[in-house]
């Protein structure tokens, strides 16, 4: 169990670095000088040369790539993503602040999306080819393709404005959470459903599932004890994969209910040219994608103990 988990400790600690040196050498390569840009924004003319010289050798960006990167990542290890060229602001101190507003969006679109998908899923497989079924397939199809931002622009237009339930922007309050959790938990959910679905009618024909019936088990009981647990083995695989999308997600999100987070941070420093605000939103969406991964392994195990003792059902 010890070799194990410093197996994926170190395996998770290369795809860090590695994602580290992409992000650094993405932004690096980026067309345009946010020296001019960021003074041009203060000024609201074009800066001279020795003032564009100034703002690169203040920040570093005189350095060579090898000596930036290498400042850049010593100072990950100290808690430091840098100072934004904007505000003069630590970096680390910005994402503190925007952070939870984008987890608590994210969380609340997981449970949106889990408590929509789960049973509608079981109830789809249950009745198998009705009526039932194919509605709720239609349904997750029309999900899949639906954009989120055109999802939530028509739930501001009918909710917001035209009954007046909910506010159009803003957050900090539930009724500021529901429109854009509905929004972003929509398209998992639609994803969900049919992964549960198809999950369930393989379980649905398996012989203990025959077996439990046989015994005079009642329907529900052999549903929902027996076969949605071994059912969502898959579905465990999906949500975690699926939590790093719904981070990525929340920057439209974000943007579209001018909800204050990870994603309005970053589409702000995108414009900016705010490249230590760029690295340190995407190094953070990365590493809590990577984590999701491996915590999803151990879900794994408490679904199915048999897998970490390497048994087959």
């Amino acid at each position: 169990m010890l070799r194990a988990l410093l197996s994926r400790l170190g395996s998770l600690t290369v795809v860090i670095a590695g994602v580290s040196l992409i992000t650094y050498g993405l932004i690096y390569l980026t067309p345009g000088d946010p020296a001019h840009t960021i003074l041009h924004e203060r000024r609201g003319s074009s800066p001279s040369e020795s003032e564009v010289a100034m703002f690169r050798a203040e920040h570093g960006l005189d350095e060579p790539f090898v000596i930036q990167y290498i400042e850049w990542l010593t100072g990950i290890f100290r808690g430091d993503l840098g100072t934004s060229y904007a505000s003069s602001e630590p970096v680390t101190t910005l994402l503190l602040q925007y952070l939870p507003n984008t987890v608590e969006l994210a969380l609340a679109a997981m449970a949106v999306s889990l408590a929509l998908s789960i049973p509608v899923g079981v109830v789809s497989a249950v009745h198998r080819d009705t009526w039932i079924d194919r509605t709720s397939q239609f349904a997750a199809l029309l999900g899949i393709s639906m954009p989120n931002f055109w999802l939530g622009y028509l739930l501001i237009l009918l909710f917001a404005l035209h009954l007046g339930l909910t506010p159009t922007s803003g957050s900090g309050t539930l009724a500021h959470l529901l429109l854009p959790a509905i929004t972003l938990g929509t398209g998992l959910a639609a994803i969900v459903t049919r992964i549960v679905r198809t999950s369930m009618l393989e379980v649905l024909e398996e012989e203990y599932v025959d077996t439990a019936r046989s015994k005079g088990v009642s329907e529900r009981l052999v549903v929902y004890k027996h076969a949605l647990r071994n059912a969502l083995i898959p579905v465990v695989t999906i949500v975690g994969l699926q939590f790093g999308f719904v981070l990525n997600g929340a920057v439209v999100v974000e943007v579209v209910f001018q909800r204050p987070g990870l994603g309005t941070l970053l589409v702000d420093a995108v414009f900016a040219r705010d490249y230590p605000i760029v690295q340190g939103v995407v190094l953070v969406t990365a590493v809590a994608f990577v984590i999701t991964n491996q915590l999803v392994d151990l879900a794994y195990v408490a679904l199915d103990p048999r897998i970490e003792r390497g048994e087959h059902a």
